[in-house]
């Protein structure tokens, strides 16, 4: 696009209209994002939105360029399967902002994709401000990052308090403003009261393709091993994924939801791929184990301290510094080891022990309103 086309599209601007760019790359992104643009809405009656996301984004007013539901491809052999839908990813992407002018550019998350979008925006549109909510978890791996994160973004604000002093370690300031899970779930349990426990076990086997493929069968095999006669196995799906993709997997006695919360909160123990969902069953005061598979399974259990920053790797145990609960991630993700930890969370001491340090975890995230504070540090900065 030219010069005169941008410079055109910009002083058609309306008067005082301020413009929104939002980019959510996965179910988790699109949900927090929709709670920032309804927030962001209320404090700013000028607020226009457009960006990459989904249908709670679109319910809040943002238009859509493109569905995150195209855009979610994690591992080298996903992206490289996908390379040419990438491609038009980050084609649509330039195009609308050039289109948009957005006076600011918020990410969430998703960093390959949104590092190279604030590299391309620095350059082209130098007017706009670049907001990093929810910024990558440089603090468990690739730490090389922390720089080119810092020197992009205008304004960064992390959900961990932790994160705060990490950033000024490497002479970077990083603004806490509180945890959008946490808001998440205290709307859902308010909204659906108390639940009662039953003899289930719930198995979240991630939002990815490749996550499901490679970690739903050994969960499911083990758990099946492990089970008691009056015990039924629950498997949570992601709400971007086909359920004949976890259908082909599953026995006639088991059972597939949607109702990830709920299914969480009915279980007696859940087997959790590690991520996200290890902190909102944490909140939902769920027993678990956190599984992770890994293309690189031989070269963590070799080079596991080059590889990974921390000792810890979940957000459970990160966050209160000692193991919570268990890791059974790269090369400890195996079916004995879950049966393993399966026989050791019937044991009553050992659930209530797990479940004191959830509520030490919800007192240290519990303490602020995330999208508000927020959208006050993004307001700010315009």
């Amino acid at each position: 696009m030219s010069f005169f086309c941008v410079f055109f599209l910009y002083i058609c601007k309306k008067e005082n209209e301020v413009r929104y760019f939002l980019i959510a790359g996965e179910a988790s992104g699109d949900n927090h994002a929709s709670r920032l643009i309804k927030s962001i809405a209320a404090m700013d009656a000028d607020a226009v939105f457009e960006g990459l996301g989904g249908e709670k984004m679109h319910a809040n007013g943002c238009k859509l360029v493109q569905d995150y539901k195209k855009m979610a491809f994690m591992g080298f052999e996903a992206v490289l399967r996908n390379i040419f839908q990438v491609r038009k990813n980050f084609q649509l992407t330039y195009e609308a902002l050039l289109q948009f002018q957005p006076d600011a550019l918020i990410l969430i998350d998703y960093p390959s994709f949104n590092l190279r979008v604030a590299s391309w925006c620095k350059k082209h549109l130098p007017q706009t401000k670049i907001v990093y909510y929810i910024p990558p978890k440089v603090w468990v791996w690739k730490t090389y990052r922390v720089h080119k994160i810092a020197k992009l973004c205008d304004l960064l604000l992390g959900i961990f308090p932790f994160e705060v002093d990490f950033y000024k370690k490497y002479g970077y300031q990083c603004e806490y403003v509180g945890n959008p899970v946490v808001e998440t779930i205290n709307e859902w349990q308010q909204t659906h009261g108390s639940i009662a426990r039953t003899n289930t076990i719930a198995l979240l086997p991630g939002s990815r393709m490749s996550e499901i493929t490679h970690c739903l069968p050994v969960m499911l095999s083990a758990a099946r091993k492990a089970k008691l006669p009056d015990e039924q196995i629950v498997v949570t799906m992601a709400p971007e994924i086909d359920k004949s993709v976890y259908e082909k997997f599953l026995q006639a006695d088991e059972k597939l939801t949607d109702e990830t919360y709920q299914a969480v909160s009915q279980a007696k123990f859940a087997i959790v791929n590690s991520g996200t969902a290890t902190l909102e069953t944490a909140l939902l005061d769920t027993p678990q184990m956190a599984v992770y598979y890994t293309e690189y399974q031989i070269l963590v259990k070799l080079f596991r301290s080059i590889v990974m920053k921390l000792s810890l790797l979940t957000l459970v145990n990160i966050i209160l510094q000692k193991e919570v609960i268990q890791e059974l991630i790269a090369d400890r993700f195996t079916e004995e080891n879950i049966i393993r930890e399966i026989k050791q969370m019937r044991n009553v001491d050992y659930q209530e022990d797990m479940k004191k340090n959830y509520h030490l975890i919800r007192s240290i995230l519990t303490e602020k309103q995330p999208s508000q504070i927020a959208t006050k540090k993004i307001l700010e900065i315009l």
